[in-house]
């Protein structure tokens, strides 16, 4: 059996990601279940987090987001029975590669896959699931009325935080980063009330949000990035926005949630959001499997997820399912590139 595994370089060097043989342990644990993969999500690896929490091998397994069927059960399993068809996120410190053909996760990992949804579209897509919801409800706390704005709205996470929203009666926002993904992005009009372009070199976010807002600015915003300087950056970062421009949108008792780990704010910015009530949080999709503190409240989310993209709730843009022998290859393209994402099927 293979699996696909990485190879931490030196901190000036790209990682390698390479193929090799894997073995399960003839006996399951008592709530272990042993599932045979039938498709497995690819997204880039944080070496920065495993290190901080500790985790350091030579070998790191690579794609975490799994969906198969059990094909057998440990002695104390009370959730799922062979034949089940089951779909989850593999633990930050699983020694198995989500692309071996068979894996052995704790069951209170995973949930049962509806029926109407396919393997390759809930491995390639729970993952950013599950951040929506962890940044629109666990962190903003949305409501309907709400207004949102979500940056790139046309990337695979930012379409889920879109349709949740929508979903629960937000107005939203959003921006594009292309004009395919703008032309995308029209399409789910009325839904979306705006779609601002930022990648024509413009920098007319906030008097269009403003606009669009009768001068009050938004509840919440969503980012995928932030510019933390105005001095030259790569051109990749000049599509994000600066961190000011996102304190000027949010309205009184606004909402921020960020993924940029490395966020630095000055006294001023400090001082724009104690004026305005509004606060910050910081979106680590990883903290649910981290921690088992909420581990029922983390299975409902899986749940409400896996469900709502079997009713057409979530639709996420679909992903061309890759064989394994090109996994290597197409890992490497989503780890240079971050915010892409690959899924296989097996």
């Amino acid at each position: 059996m293979k699996g696909l595994y990485c190879r931490a370089a030196a901190s000036d060097a790209q990682p390698k990601f390479v193929i090799q043989e894997a073995t399960l342990p003839e006996e399951l644990g008592s709530h272990q279940v042993r599932v045979q993969v039938k498709a497995c999500g690819l997204s880039p690896l944080d070496l920065k987090l495993l290190a901080d929490v500790g985790i350091q091998r030579d070998l790191i397994p690579v794609g975490r987001e799994v969906a198969g069927v059990v094909l057998q059960v440990g002695p104390k399993v009370s959730f799922f029975q062979p034949e089940d068809k089951v779909v989850g996120i593999l633990p930050l410190d699983s020694p198995c590669s989500g692309l071996c053909d068979a894996i052995d996760i704790d069951e209170h990992y995973l949930v049962q896959k509806p029926e109407k949804l396919s393997s390759v579209c809930a491995a390639a897509s729970l993952r950013d699931g599950l951040c929506a919801y962890t940044a629109l409800h666990t962190h903003a706390r949305i409501a309907a009325g709400h207004t949102l704005l979500v940056m790139d709205g046309g990337s695979s996470f930012g379409l889920m935080c879109i349709q949740l929203a929508c979903y629960h009666g937000v107005k939203v926002l959003t921006t594009s980063h292309s004009p395919q993904d703008h032309t995308f992005l029209e399409q789910l009009r009325p839904s979306v009330a705006r779609v601002i372009q930022v990648y024509n070199g413009s920098s007319d976010l906030l008097p269009l949000v403003l606009e669009e807002t009768g001068g009050l600015g938004v509840d919440i915003v969503i980012d995928s990035g932030v510019r933390l300087q105005d001095e030259e950056e790569p051109e990749a970062m000049k599509l994000h926005p600066h961190k000011h421009d996102i304190i000027s949108v949010l309205g009184v008792g606004g909402h921020w949630v960020t993924s940029h780990q490395d966020l630095q704010l000055d006294p001023p910015d400090c001082r724009l959001l104690h004026l305005k009530s509004a606060s910050l949080s910081f979106l680590n999709p990883e903290v649910w499997t981290a921690s088992s503190a909420q581990q029922g409240r983390y299975l409902h989310i899986l749940r409400d997820i896996v469900e709502k993209m079997s009713t057409g709730v979530l639709r996420p843009r679909p992903e061309e399912a890759v064989p394994l022998y090109e996994a290597t290859v197409v890992m490497e393209t989503v780890q240079r590139q971050q915010k892409k994402k690959a899924v296989v099927q097996l």
